[in-house]
């Protein structure tokens, strides 16, 4: 490429970077995703290092963030707040250790002291708090990395954050800074926003921005109002206190102090299992109780940090190993509807396929009418694709700035797609129905959630092999598959005798259903998996379910008024109740569930938090369930023990300030042993 044409790409990237700067980090508007930027910044930086000629001190790369908003006051930070390297995969890790362990060893150090930290890396807005005295004095925002927004009040509001340092026994630190990161959990991220929606007001995009917002506001008392937390990854300026030698160990005291640190923290060896702390950080992404988007790596000794040194915006001994993208822009090239087992009018985005996540993207979900017409989505606009972990992709944001005029709105039908029926929508409901119980749609839906894993479990009967089925005219009910033949199936377009008899013998083994995945799988509006289990512990048999009264279900604890309704109308129906007899004439046998006797754990509440060893989740509380206890997934003042196993998330938080008796594995099975 001429040298012209270089001078002419980075000054166009450094615009370009500075302008979105502006907007995510000023205005709290970004119109790219991270993704985008980080390609954008990572051009750059290639583009500089091969043509240091072109070298400018206002270059973004030269640069930890932006100039803080206006209505806040300006401080400067004691130490400077630098960014962090990215590692966008193992390679680029397995690189950084490369370059590390080259550079201490030509410094004497042998490749046995060198030790990593490995923790989150938040999805939040980075922080510093400082301490006089042990109490809280000041906190700002990261801003520029040298100058941030003195946001004090808001971040008193913080329950995470403690006001004054904990501490048994000596003189609090002179001076104490803790940097960390605000944040929302996912569960009251969502509860945010469904007040927001509720009330009128715009949701916010993700947790990050939701953050990011709620730290500036110049009212305390509206970030007040705003379920944040907190978790500190470094100390800045201290005095009247030695650190300890090492990261690792000063984490630890930032702890005694009171504050929360990544529960992931922990300290590898070597190369190996460094990749593997980041393959499993990867893997627990989607089931963590907050947002983050890579672990961070650091040198544990201090006095090998030293020895490394900084790059120019960066420190050498630590690293940011970024997962996969979660987040990217395409094309909305049409707006489909399809029809759910409930009869739900679900409009799905046909995209421009993107790789998001490490996985191409081609459509996702637009919720339902309203959310098509509060974001103002129109095909042919540029939009932004979230993807958390196995979750159905969704379409969390329009960039408008990109319209050029061609857009167009989409018009949601009044009647059903597959059958023509006129659709409901009832009042106070966001989604519209079809009504019709002969829909082919609705019927092929409820099909294949009856076979799935979690109910009936019927290997073989998946969706390709329903629609089949379906489209030949052999399954036309739930109680239908169990008329089908081996002789039919192997008729069948690509399936021979083998295939033929496993899935009849599949079908056979599902006739001894466990009553709660039965219930599970009839498909009832409002019960899960959790709810047919609590109705199959109530009722004990399938005949005992099938005479339930709406007023009879409102007694069962954990049934509202809205499940109630919805059981008792399936109950009431005189087609399911059809169906539900011919499925035990046709030999459906579901296994009533042993009441338990009465004993320590009889009306107890647990909640079940954490990576267990000995056991999953699920059947610690089917254990739990088993023994007359109750299973509940939040924390209260009612809750009786809380049973904690690896890496716990906010749960176990919770349990702690409400002071609920909180078990390890090992208490647990000794509780419950039998």
């Amino acid at each position: 490429m001429p040298k012209k044409e270089i001078e002419r790409r980075i000054d166009e990237l450094r615009r370009d970077l500075n302008e979105h700067n502006y907007r995510y980090y000023a205005l709290s508007q970004p119109v790219i995703s991270d993704a985008e930027y980080d390609r954008r910044l990572r051009e750059l930086e290639k583009l500089e290092a091969e043509h240091p000629e072109f070298a400018s001190d206002n270059s973004p790369t030269r640069r930890v963030g932006a100039k803080p908003a206006e209505g806040f006051k300006s401080v400067q930070h004691s130490v400077p707040m630098l960014s962090l390297n990215n590692a966008m995969d193992e390679d680029e890790l397995s690189e950084f250790d490369a370059q590390t362990r080259r550079f201490l060893i030509k410094e004497g150090i042998s490749s046995e002291e060198i030790e990593y930290t490995v923790e989150h890396k938040f999805d939040g807005v980075a922080i510093s708090l400082r301490y006089e005295g042990g109490a809280l004095v000041q906190g700002l925002t990261r801003g520029d990395g040298f100058f941030g927004e003195d946001i004090t009040s808001n971040v008193r509001t913080v329950r995470a954050i403690p006001l004054q340092l904990r501490g048994d026994s000596g003189a609090p630190p002179a001076v104490l800074e803790m940097r960390g990161e605000v944040l929302f959990f996912r569960e009251e991220f969502d509860k945010f926003n469904a007040s927001r929606i509720a009330a009128g007001e715009e949701p916010f995009a993700n947790p990050r921005n939701a953050a990011s917002g709620s730290l500036r506001q110049l009212d305390p008392s509206i970030t007040a109002a705003r379920p944040l937390t907190f978790f500190s990854y470094a100390f800045g300026a201290v005095q009247g206190v030695k650190l300890p030698a090492s990261h690792y160990e000063a984490m630890l005291l930032a702890r005694e102090y009171g504050f929360p640190i990544s529960p992931f923290f922990r300290k590898v060896r070597g190369l190996e299992p460094l990749l593997a702390a980041y393959r499993e950080a990867s893997e627990q992404r989607a089931s963590l109780p907050f947002e983050v988007d890579g672990i961070v790596v650091k040198i544990n000794s201090f006095d090998l940090q030293e020895r490394l040194g900084f790059r120019q915006r960066s420190p050498r001994w630590a690293i940011a190993a970024k997962f996969t993208a979660q987040e990217e822009n395409t094309k909305l090239l049409d707006i489909h509807v399809q029809v759910g087992r409930t009869g739900a009018i679900t409009p799905v985005a046909i995209l421009a396929p993107v790789k998001v996540g490490g996985v191409t993207v081609s459509r996702a979900t637009l919720h339902n009418e309203d959310e098509i017409e509060r974001k103002d989505i129109r095909i042919g606009d540029t939009v932004v694709i979230r993807r958390q972990g196995d979750v159905i992709p969704a379409v969390v944001a329009v960039i408008k700035g990109q319209r050029d005029g061609s857009e167009r709105k989409f018009s949601f039908p009044r009647s059903c797609p597959v059958c023509g029926t006129h659709t409901i929508r009832p009042e106070g409901e966001a989604v519209s129905r079809c009504p019709n119980p002969r829909c082919p749609a609705k019927i092929e839906q409820r099909l294949v959630h009856f076979a799935s894993r979690n109910a009936l479990d019927i290997e073989g009967l998946g969706p390709k092999m329903v629609s089949l089925l379906v489209g030949h005219g052999l399954l036309r009910d739930l109680s239908s598959i169990y008329d089908l033949s081996a002789e039919q199936l192997a008729a069948l377009p690509r399936m021979g005798e083998l295939s033929a008899n496993n899935l009849i013998e599949a079908i056979e083994k599902s006739k001894e259903v466990e009553l709660p995945k039965l219930i599970f799988g009839l498909g009832i509006r409002h019960v899960g998996e959790r709810t047919a289990r609590v109705l199959a512990l109530y009722c004990g048999s399938i005949e005992r379910f099938t005479s339930l009264t709406y007023d009879e279900l409102l007694e069962i604890q954990e049934i509202g008024e809205e499940t109630a309704s919805a059981v008792s109308d399936y109950l009431a129906d005189e087609e399911e109740r059809r169906t539900l007899a011919a499925l035990l004439k046709k030999g459906v046998h579901p296994k009533p569930v042993k009441q338990a006797a009465s004993g320590e754990l009889e009306g107890k509440t647990f909640v079940v938090t954490g990576t267990l060893d000995s056991m999953s989740r699920k059947e610690a509380e089917q254990l739990i369930e088993s023994l007359a206890g109750r299973v509940s997934s939040s924390v209260s003042k009612n809750t009786d023990y809380v049973v904690v196993g690896k890496d716990p998330g906010s749960k176990y938080q919770k349990a702690l300030q409400l002071g609920v008796t909180v078990l390890d594995e090992e208490q647990f099975q000794e509780i419950t042993k039998k």
